[in-house]
């Protein structure tokens, strides 16, 4: 499974940005989605995960209701959209895919970078204040 991340930029503190994460070489609707997030010099963190239906999704605290994670099965495509951006939003974003992670696995599956399988090459998305 090969993952690609696009979207990222430079945006202002307070703008918004939409990134996607398009999959190939695997069967899309089979794999729970999620996005993590590296900022300089901090450990990778957890953003944003969706279940393989997209019937569920999980958020960091930091990111709850600014951020929305959605998939489009048939392009097989999840995207990342980010409101109200903060300077502390400022991170390299990678897409990851779980083959294994379904219902009714608990959040704290879903935020754990050791339970997905493949992941993407990351998008650099930088918030100016």
């Amino acid at each position: 499974v090969q993952l690609q991340a696009s979207g990222g930029g430079l945006v202002q503190a307070g703008g918004s940005l939409t990134l996607s994460c398009a999959a190939s070489g695997g069967t899309f609707g089979s794999y729970t989605m999620a996005w993590f997030r590296q900022a300089p010099g901090k450990e990778r963190e957890f953003v944003a995960a969706i279940t393989r239906s997209g019937g569920t999704t999980y958020y960091a605290d930091s990111v709850k209701g600014r951020f929305t994670i959605s998939r489009n099965n048939a392009k097989n495509t999840v995207y990342l959209q980010m409101n109200s951006l903060k300077a502390e939003d400022t991170a390299v974003y990678s897409c990851a895919a779980s083959t294994n992670l379904s219902p009714p696995y608990g959040r704290s599956r879903y935020v754990d970078a050791d339970e997905y399988d493949y992941w993407g090459q990351g998008t650099l998305v930088t918030v100016s204040s």
